[in-house]
């Protein structure tokens, strides 16, 4: 028994620091890194925000509408917004234009000096609906359904048939 511990003593002796940094590389690995999944998450935050928005401001217009009464509105989306913003690229070869050996591209996004988030945007893609439901006391009216529906195509760009209008309980 005592040879038994002798040989794994050696082995632990011999092979300690290479198990110690196989321990702290798979640490590292499972470790979270704060950056990937916080953008990501903070984008999507971002987008259900402004649906949230539209929804809200949606429900103020719609709510003004002659006969509407108490309104809430439910928009699905199909595919989210996205805003393109300008970049400064650099683009860097070695050798001959023609045929280049290797060459290395570098983009950095366009700020401003002035107010606002400081980014310039060069595009802006708004969200693509997928359905809009609206639920209003009106809503068992066919002249309150037919003007919500109207409103609510002009405004999301979704056909009459992908507008639901029902009367609030």
């Amino acid at each position: 028994m005592k040879g038994k511990t002798e040989g794994v003593r050696k082995l632990w002796d011999r092979y300690k620091y290479a198990a110690l940094v196989v321990l702290i590389g798979a640490g590292l690995l499972l470790w979270p890194s704060g950056k990937g999944g916080t953008e990501t998450t903070s984008r999507r935050q971002t987008e259900t925000a402004d649906i949230r928005d539209i929804q809200t401001e949606m429900e103020g217009i719609l709510g003004a509408i002659s006969g509407v009464g108490q309104v809430k509105v439910m928009l699905t989306v199909d595919s989210d917004g996205e805003r393109q913003l300008a970049q400064d690229t650099e683009l860097t070869y070695s050798g001959s234009a023609a045929a280049p050996e290797d060459y290395s591209r570098r983009s950095e996004t366009v700020l401003t000096d002035g107010g606002g988030d400081g980014t310039v945007v060069t595009r802006t893609l708004y969200p693509t609906y997928r359905g809009a439901l609206v639920v209003c006391q009106g809503g068992d009216r066919a002249d309150v359904r037919l003007t919500v529906t109207e409103a609510v195509a002009s405004l999301t760009g979704l056909s009459a048939d992908r507008i639901t209008v029902a009367k609030w309980q």
